[in-house]
């Protein structure tokens, strides 16, 4: 993949990625405001935890967005990681929305998206190299 390539599949990973988590967290905090002692009956969680949640979610969407910051950008894309991956399994645990349903896939596509931002992101959005070179300090 050339460069230039990298750099337009990044951003365009990097956007979906902020928009689905950072939209969908802001959507949490403002179904909270409107309902806050409500439970998601599917699932089972309380109100709260999807405030909880929407709030980090937004966080970790400006997170990924901003320049600079690559330790922020580490635990934002972990976050965001286990955020999505734990959606799919509790919607798959509940079988509320349909065991393989939409509920169950959607999430982890957008992992796909958030595995190959984070694999494509510019060197300055790195915190380093993830396996370094070995060297032979005994020649």
């Amino acid at each position: 993949m050339t460069t230039k390539a990298k750099i337009i599949t990044y951003w365009i990973m990097t956007g979906l990625v902020a928009f689905f988590i950072g939209g969908g967290g802001l959507a949490q905090v403002a179904q909270y405001v409107a309902s806050p002692h409500g439970v998601v009956p599917i699932l089972g969680y309380p109100m709260y935890f999807f405030a909880i949640l929407g709030f980090w979610k937004a966080l970790g969407a400006i997170a990924i967005l901003v320049p600079r910051y690559p330790r922020l950008k580490e635990w934002a894309y972990a976050g965001i990681f286990f955020d999505l991956t734990g959606a799919a399994a509790s919607c798959a645990a509940s079988g509320g929305y349909g065991a393989y349903g939409f509920h169950v896939i959607a999430p982890l596509i957008i992992t796909g998206f958030t595995v190959a931002s984070w694999a494509l992101r510019p060197q300055s959005r790195t915190i380093g190299v993830l396996f370094p070179a070995k060297h032979d300090s005994l020649a």
